[in-house]
């Protein structure tokens, strides 16, 4: 018990570190590796809370830097994709759309690289919005429609990392509600998450060094980074 708490910790401050530098990857890093030490619903859950405690931290340090506009238009958009992903989690394999969300990925993210831009628009806000939202509750990962859509709309960094974090405390918030309601909880939950709040607290603080290191040149490589580890570990964990 004392190594799975260990290697928790551990967990927990990379990829705690990671979101608070970026915006993105939490449950990137942190479900995959919390999979190794505990059940799956267990370690969703976990991820879920330990990503709305990170965000409801970082946004109060940042919350002059979030474009409410597009805040407004993403959290508009995702009511109804929190929805269908709770729909698909319920009753379709989501194997099949880990699959194919996985594949889209990669072919985008070669397409990022390649200078492959987006047009920013109201529609595609609400766009981004409701896809994100599908995936938050459908299998638990977020982060690739903004990312995707952020960065071939080049959003400034500061921008992106803001407005990201402050539509996560909304979608994970929705979406563990939702999980609750229809698939319950226990105290080993929210034991282990007490637990890792300290490891979390100090990511955050790794997070913001490295922040206000990194130009907006090396962010977009460290999100290129992001959206291929995403694609491959989606893929790999639907086979």
């Amino acid at each position: 018990m004392n190594e799975d708490i260990l290697i928790l910790f551990l967990i927990v401050i990379i990829a705690a570190s990671l979101q608070a530098s970026t915006g993105y990857g939490f449950s990137i890093i942190g479900t995959p590796f919390l999979l190794i030490i505990l059940p799956f619903h267990e370690a969703i859950q976990i991820n879920i809370i330990l990503s709305i405690c990170l965000s409801a931290v970082m946004i109060y340090q940042i919350r002059r830097e979030v474009d409410t506009d597009l805040m407004k238009k993403l959290i508009k958009g995702s009511i109804a994709g929190l929805i269908a992903g709770l729909l698909l989690y319920l009753f379709m394999d989501t194997s099949v759309l880990t699959l194919t969300v996985g594949i889209m990925i990669l072919i985008l993210t070669v397409m990022l690289i390649s200078n492959f831009t987006i047009k920013r628009s109201p529609q595609k806000d609400y766009t981004a919005g409701g896809l994100s939202g599908l995936l938050t509750t459908s299998i638990g990962v977020p982060g690739p429609p903004l990312l995707l859509y952020f960065a071939g709309a080049k959003i400034d960094k500061t921008v992106l990392r803001s407005t990201t974090l402050a539509f996560y405390l909304f979608a994970y918030t929705a979406s563990l509600l939702m999980q609750i309601t229809f698939g319950g909880t226990n105290t080993e939950i929210w034991k282990m998450s007490l637990l890792a709040l300290p490891a979390l607290f100090i990511g955050i603080v790794i997070g913001q060094l490295i922040f206000k290191k990194i130009s907006q040149e090396l962010f977009l490589y460290i999100t290129y980074v992001i959206l291929i580890l995403t694609g491959i570990y989606l893929i790999v964990t639907s086979i």
